[in-house]
C-alpha cells in the first residue's frame, strides 16, 4: 500500500481459477482504481503542505458504501481521517446550531445526551463567523473548532483568537491554489471534501499472460 507506479508499471500478479479471477476482475479493478485516485490526489496535497505542522482531513463526503476504503486510501495517501460516523465523534453543525437555537443551547444539549447516555466522545462545533468563535470560547466545552467559509485573513484571526485553547479546522472551498496559505495562518486542519467526492480514478487493467 502506498507504493509509487509509473504508467506501465506492474502492480501485481495473479493466478488462480481462471473462472475466479474473471468474475472478481471488475470488482477488483474498481476498487483498485477508486482508491488508488483518492490516494494520489491526497499524497499531492499533502506535498503542497511540506514544512508545515498541519495536516489534511477528508470528510463526510464519501460514497455511500465505500466510506471506509475510500477513508483507508486517504491515509494510505498520508492525509488523517476525519470522524467515521455518527459513533466517534461529535460534530455540531449550522443546522444543529440553528434547530437548537443557538451555539450556547446546542453545546449545552451535545452535553446533557452525553451525560444521559454515559459517553465520552469529542466534540467539534462550526463557526462560521469571528462572533461565533468568541461565543464558542466563551461557552467552552469543546474540544474542535470548524471554521466553515473562513478567508485566510479571518482564518488567521480565529486561530489567534482561540490561542491553541481548542483544535483549529479550516474547511470550505479550500484546493490546489489556496492549501498553502489557509495551511501558513497556523491551522491544526485542513479538510479537504474533494478528496473523496472529486477524485479521478487510476487507469488499472487485468492483462492474461500464457
Amino acid at each position: 500500500d502506498g507504493d509509487y507506479v509509473r504508467n506501465g508499471d506492474t502492480l501485481m500478479e495473479v493466478s488462480g481459477n481462471t473462472l475466479s479471477i474473471l468474475k472478481a476482475e471488475r470488482l477488483v479493478l474498481n476498487c483498485m482504481q477508486r482508491m488508488s485516485g483518492i490516494a494520489t490526489l491526497t499524497h499531492k496535497m499533502v506535498k503542497l503542505l511540506d514544512g508545515l505542522d498541519t495536516k489534511i482531513l477528508d470528510t463526510r463526503k464519501t460514497t455511500p458504501g465505500f466510506r471506509y476504503i475510500e477513508k483507508w486510501a486517504v491515509r494510505i495517501g498520508g492525509g488523517v481521517n476525519h470522524r467515521f460516523g455518527l459513533y466517534d465523534m461529535i460534530m455540531i453543525k449550522d443546522n444543529h446550531i440553528d434547530f437548537s437555537g443557538g451555539i450556547a443551547n446546542a453545546i449545552q444539549n451535545t452535553q446533557a445526551y452525553l451525560k444521559q447516555h454515559n459517553k465520552e466522545l469529542h466534540i467539534c462545533i462550526e463557526a462560521r463567523t469571528l462572533s461565533d468563535v468568541a461565543e464558542i470560547l466563551e461557552r467552552g466545552s469543546v474540544d474542535r473548532i470548524m471554521l466553515d467559509n473562513f478567508s485566510v485573513e479571518q482564518l488567521k484571526e480565529a486561530v489567534e483568537q482561540i490561542q491553541g485553547k481548542y483544535e483549529t479546522e479550516a474547511t470550505g472551498g479550500i484546493n490546489f491554489d489556496t492549501i498553502r496559505s489557509y495551511a501558513e495562518t497556523g491551522v491544526d486542519y485542513v479538510s479537504v471534501g474533494a478528496l473523496t467526492h472529486s477524485a479521478g480514478s487510476l487507469d488499472i487493467s487485468l492483462i492474461a499472460v500464457d
